[in-house]
């Protein structure tokens, strides 16, 4: 009887260090779900939104209907005479992302495409907990946002959809649309000056409406993007609207003769005190263009 049991034990022992070996080489492979739906929907994308012809550039006349700060910030950024983007794509390594203000604090990737010829924009959270893969999906595409968490690859965590999320992603990529000056030449995005250095703008795509107001420092770079159409997912999974706010700054020339700012904030501005949930920076810019 007692070798019997000894024998059961060893073969619950060996079949958990299978399983174990098995997880283990589940979670360094490097095929993931996610990420591969994630690439798939980009190439797919990237295919169906060629906007511009390859040879046409953006000229001082495209912006002269628009306010005059962000004529000027086109100007001083180098986009005059450059070529007009169909998308891009932004990278950003070992950001601190913090899932609400009691949870944790990751390290996370994140990479992002904004595309022009409708608001499209596509995000790619790549993290670990306690050694196990964490992946993140934020998605805002046909006038449809979300939100999804997979961890080990394979178990959803949150996925977050809804009228609420569509307005949130929405005013995500309008945060975002100076970094595409193309965007601001589309039929969806409308401008008016409130002061020297203050902007407001206002999106509106499949019946949805967002707006905000951007804020420029001196040298016309900006440096702020403030909402009130932004939801707060709180802990018992309600939505609360909370303004929002996009820092930025370090504002460097690369190499395409693009200024550029380095560093970026996503701050939640509860009325005890601000929250930044996202603080990173940007490790790569670049186009894409109609070919």
């Amino acid at each position: 009887m007692k070798k019997v049991r000894k024998k059961k034990m060893l073969i619950a022992v060996g079949i958990l260090f299978i399983l174990i070996g098995t997880l283990m080489i589940w979670f360094n492979i490097s095929y993931s779900p996610v990420k591969k739906q994630f690439e798939n929907d980009i190439s797919l994308l990237i295919k169906n939104n060629q906007t511009f012809a390859a040879d046409e550039e953006f000229e001082e006349t495209d912006f002269s209907h628009l306010p005059t700060a962000i004529q000027k910030y086109i100007a001083n950024c180098g986009y005059i005479g450059k070529p007009k983007m169909s998308y891009m794509k932004m990278e950003y390594q070992n950001v601190d992302f913090s899932q609400g203000r009691s949870g944790p604090t990751l390290k996370i990737d994140y990479t992002q495409y904004n595309f022009v010829v409708e608001p499209c924009r596509m995000a790619l959270i790549d993290s670990s907990m306690f050694g196990i893969p964490f992946e993140g999906y934020d998605y805002y595409q046909n006038g449809t946002g979300g939100m999804k968490g997979v961890i080990a690859k394979a178990i959803t965590l949150f996925d977050q959809t809804g009228p609420d999320m569509d307005k949130a992603c929405l005013a995500t990529f309008l945060a975002e649309s100076l970094f595409v000056p193309a965007v601001l030449l589309q039929d969806y995005i409308t401008f008016e000056e409130i002061g020297d250095f203050e902007v407001r703008a206002t999106i509106s795509y499949k019946g949805q409406t967002a707006s905000g107001i951007f804020t420029f420092n001196e040298q016309y770079e900006m440096i702020s993007f403030t909402t009130n159409d932004r939801a707060v997912t709180n802990t018992d999974d309600t939505m609360e609207y909370i303004p929002w706010s996009a820092l930025c700054g370090d504002y460097t020339v690369k190499e395409n003769g693009i200024k550029y700012p380095a560093k970026f904030q996503a701050v939640w501005n509860y009325p005890d005190g601000d929250f930044t949930y996202f603080d990173g920076t940007v490790s790569e810019v670049s186009y894409g263009y109609r070919q």
